[in-house]
């Protein structure tokens, strides 16, 4: 691993009485931990879809239904299926069964367009396709004819609920069967009561491949393998002190790999419920929470924060939420503290990447992160049993505490390359240790903090500047909901910061008024010269701002004006 600082784990002082330094290497693989707890006991609930229940039971039957529609269609181990779905029952019940079947399982952006979906459904090889009906009508029936995708399955999000049941999220939907594709529920009425195929599935195999956001290039595939999807399914186990006793709130997107691991996975490894709400909804989301008894969420800081500002937050018991973790995105101590003082539930940073197969780091359960002094940004806590991480430059070398420089990772939960890239692999992964592209340090504790992503760097006169200590100020402010920070050209400094801000409901102020506030916080050099108040900034659909499209916005409108 390293003979260096990294090598004596100085964090491992701060875990939690009862959790280990490592972890047994798994021996089971994912669908074998999810056969474990449906056998356990079938009749435990697995999904709570709205006012419907579903048990462990019926899950593991229907998906064995659909791996036998599946392998009379041709699909065999090693074969990709694409889903392409939100949140809904059919999507765990699809994952299962293509695991089922040793295929590997390709989660996709249902907001993705049919010029985005051709891409990943070509680059990936996907031989099937699993959608929403409404999906497959307005983008996949285009998409399709240009990929190796051969079968085509579709299902509604009103797949069952019960008779008359319309909850509001749902409102516009509509069935919408195609003649061009099967229909799901229909395909494991005709195969009730197939057993499992005899397909074995190694730890070793590929679970997913789960497309990394494309923000530095175009989109690859991490290839999360059983073993990094079982190992991390146990330190969710461990670190959040998870039972078949919790509620699950499946918040996140399960085509993500935070939605992949701490939902679905971590819910078969210990056989609790796993409440799904096809979308985010705030509304919907707080009344499930409460009436479902809501124990774990793990979510990014945007979704925190919209049901924080949600005027029916005050209208609901949320007392049973005592396990909250986000991640994905930078978390302002500000808002932390904010979501505390509404609901008595502290969140958990947590630190991780589609190629640590979600988590690297979090803070222990129960404890509070600590808040680095000088540039007042929040820890994201602690590396998870198993894994080893250090702080290197631009050489490789590892550095030593306080140093500023990028996260390297090297443990179980790292992916073992990017599919069918053999360059980008060796890129990111050298002597296996995972070279993240993020900026940050490690105190003598072992405490990490993240400073940015390294192509986020604003050099203004000279001066290093990072968009998220501006955005973390900002967030002080109490009229902020939410804040971005970018570097635009300047002739004379070479770059300078800008502020994109949305605010809180009913809340004013003025680009003015916001500069000079981080004019009273910040250096000179790192107060936004320039500040825009819009509706909503864009996001990923985990979450994360996506400041590339406000560069290319600011410099669209840059052009034109100078052409007017």
């Amino acid at each position: 691993m390293t003979t260096g600082i990294a090598a004596t784990r100085p964090w491992l002082a701060h875990y939690a009485p009862g959790i280990p330094a490592d972890l047994p290497e798994p021996t089971l693989s994912a669908i074998d931990q999810f056969r474990v707890a449906a056998r356990r006991d079938p009749s435990a609930p697995a999904i709570y879809y709205f006012d419907t229940t579903i048990s462990y039971g019926e899950l593991d039957a229907l998906s064995s239904s659909l791996a036998a529609a599946l392998e009379a269609r041709g699909v065999r181990a090693g074969d990709r299926v694409a889903l392409y779905l939100q949140n809904v029952p059919g999507y765990w019940l699809a994952q299962l069964a293509a695991w089922k079947l040793g295929a590997i399982v390709v989660p996709l952006n249902p907001m993705f367009k049919a010029r985005e979906l051709e891409y990943h459904l070509c680059d990936s090889g996907a031989t099937a396709l699993i959608t929403h009906e409404s999906l497959f009508a307005e983008v996949a029936r285009e998409a399709v004819a240009y990929t190796p995708t051969r079968h085509v399955i579709t299902c509604s999000e009103l797949d069952f609920l019960g008779p008359g049941e319309r909850p509001a999220v749902l409102a516009s939907a509509s069935r919408q069967p195609h003649p061009r594709a099967d229909d799901m529920l229909e395909l494991c009425r005709r195969h009730a009561g197939a057993a499992d195929p005899a397909a074995p599935v190694a730890p070793a195999d590929i679970a997913f491949l789960t497309y990394t956001s494309g923000t530095t290039g175009r989109p690859k595939g991490a290839m999360n393998t059983h073993a990094n999807v079982a190992y991390n399914a146990e330190v969710y186990r461990i670190w959040m002190e998870l039972s078949a006793a919790d509620v699950i709130v499946g918040a996140a997107p399960l085509f993500h790999i935070t939605g992949a691991i701490a939902h679905l996975a971590a819910a078969a490894l210990v056989g609790a419920p796993v409440i799904l709400t096809y979308r985010f909804d705030a509304a919907e989301l707080l009344r499930q929470i409460e009436r479902r008894r809501g124990s774990f969420l793990m979510a990014s800081i945007t979704l925190y924060n919209a049901l924080m500002n949600h005027p029916a937050i005050t209208a609901h018991d949320l007392s049973s939420l005592t396990k909250c973790f986000s991640g994905g995105a930078p978390i302002a101590p500000a808002l932390v503290e904010q979501f505390r003082a509404r609901t008595g539930a502290y969140i958990h940073n947590l630190y991780g990447l589609t190629e640590t197969t979600s988590p690297s780091h979090a803070v222990p359960l129960g404890a509070t992160a600590p808040v680095d002094a000088a540039s007042g940004a929040l820890s994201v806590g602690l590396p998870i049993p198993g894994a080893v991480v250090k702080i290197v430059d631009d050489a490789g070398n590892e550095l030593p505490p306080g140093s500023v420089g990028e996260l390297a990772t090297w443990g179980p939960m790292v992916v073992p390359g990017y599919w069918r890239k053999p360059d980008e692999s060796a890129q990111a992964i050298r002597a296996g240790w995972l070279h993240t592209g993020d900026v940050g340090w490690m105190d003598e504790q072992g405490w990490f903090f993240i400073v940015d992503r390294k192509k986020d760097m604003i050099i203004a006169s000279g001066y290093k500047v990072w968009p998220r200590e501006v955005e973390d100020t900002l967030y002080l402010h109490p009229a902020v909901r939410e804040a971005a920070v970018i570097g635009v050209p300047d002739e004379y400094r070479g770059e300078t910061v800008k502020a994109y801000v949305s605010l809180k409901p009913g809340a004013a102020t003025t680009p003015e008024e916001l500069i000079g506030f981080c004019r009273e916080r910040l250096a000179a050099y790192k107060a936004p010269r320039f500040v825009e108040i819009v509706a909503e900034l864009p996001k990923t659909a985990t979450g994360k701002l996506l400041r590339r499209q406000l560069r290319e916005e600011h410099l669209a409108a840059q052009q034109i004006a100078a052409t007017s």
